[in-house]
């Protein structure tokens, strides 16, 4: 088994979920007493969120790539980073070590492709659905048409992350304000719709709309899993 290294703290409330899914997978696949072997650098989601906001991309490049550098001195095979909008760091990161990194669009997109469909919603950060790193790798690599929620949407959708979502706090009345926007992005054409944001899946769930959803936290954990358990 190789050793998965994990960028965490954004939020740390998501970065458990990858640590608990993580393990969980192992244990599911190989069974017995056997669990991950991983590395977590957790970094203070505060400083992010600021640099974010200030739009100070080189200072969390930096950041981001110092993380990386740490995880494979301590010896990760892998980097995987637990968190969608700061893939924006990604080309940073790649420069900076010699070990693969999992990117979580790449990972998604598979499993975009293997329920065949071709235009999809992105929630997430307004980074995320606004700047083109993620929906760019979508279409260019997998064909995928990404449609994203209107601007007032956006915000909204961007509220409840960084007010309710990455402080552990999960709303009814946020989460149906999801599901609305959701229904919205369904009657515009979508087939399915990427929770683009690691925190998003602690509040929407399958049963709660009636498209299919892909869980990017879950499904660049198992991923991960996947190939740290390659022979």
């Amino acid at each position: 088994m190789k050793t998965i290294g994990l960028i965490g703290g954004m939020s740390w409330e998501s970065s458990l979920v990858y640590y608990e899914l993580i393990n969980k997978k192992v244990q599911e696949v190989l069974g017995g007493f056997h669990s991950c072997k991983n590395i977590m650098i957790s970094v203070n989601f505060a400083e992010v969120e600021k640099l974010q906001h200030e739009g100070n991309w080189e200072a969390l490049n930096t950041l981001m790539a110092d993380a990386a550098k740490n995880l494979e001195l301590a010896g990760a095979d892998l980097v995987v980073l637990c968190t969608n909008t700061m893939h924006l760091c990604s080309e940073a990161i790649l420069k900076n070590i010699s070990i693969p990194f999992l990117h979580i669009a790449e990972a998604t997109g598979q499993e975009i492709n293997k329920k065949k469909l071709s235009k999809v919603a992105l929630l997430g950060t307004k980074f995320t659905m606004e700047k083109e790193f993620y929906k760019e790798l979508l279409t260019n690599n997998f064909g995928i048409e990404v449609l994203i929620p209107t601007k007032k949407e956006r915000q909204l959708v961007h509220n409840i992350i960084y007010n309710e979502l990455v402080q552990g706090k999960i709303n009814n009345s946020s989460k149906e304000v999801y599901k609305n926007i959701i229904h919205n992005l369904e009657k515009r054409g979508s087939q399915g719709v990427i929770l683009g944001c690691t925190e998003i899946p602690l509040l929407i769930k399958e049963k709660d709309v009636t498209i299919p959803i892909f869980n990017t936290t879950k499904i660049h954990a198992e991923k991960a899993v996947e190939w740290a358990l390659k022979e």
